[in-house]
């Protein structure tokens, strides 16, 4: 018998329960991930050029490029040179990207709630807050 603490099992337990919540989840939203993510960390962290945007979000230049030309065409970022480095360019986020981003946060929101409301008992919920931190920390140690 497979001990379910065991790393590797723990790992494919964890992936498998996860991805019909996410899939659900992202059902509602109308962004990509990708797109959704440039737009979360240009939030965040305010102007970026593309190759720290692709860095953080750890997907090639090229996915980025192709993304910030999307985005800016549907008037959600704007690429300006940088002050300091005019060879560089940043993007950074419009305030239609910013009202964008408050309507993909919203999305499905609804149903996660709900269900965590519905679902779920005081002790189960209990649970669940005392593993956010947890999952958290899976990605704080950055790109692999």
């Amino acid at each position: 018998m497979t001990d379910p603490t065991a790393p590797a099992a723990l790992a494919a337990d964890l992936r498998e329960a996860l991805r019909p919540l996410w899939r659900r989840f992202n059902s509602h939203r109308t962004l990509s991930m990708g797109k959704a993510g440039i737009l979360f960390r240009l939030e965040h962290r305010g102007a970026l050029t593309a190759t720290d945007l692709a860095a953080h979000e750890r997907i090639s230049h090229q996915a980025v490029a192709g993304a910030v030309r999307e985005l800016e065409e549907m008037g959600l970022v704007s690429r300006t040179p940088d002050p300091e480095d005019g060879r560089r360019v940043l993007v950074a986020l419009t305030s239609a990207g910013r009202e964008r981003l408050v309507s993909e946060r919203s999305a499905g929101q609804e149903w996660l709630v709900h269900s965590v409301a519905v679902e779920l008992d005081d002790s189960e919920r209990a649970a669940l807050a005392a593993a956010v931190p947890l999952l958290r920390r899976l990605d704080a140690e950055g790109p692999r």
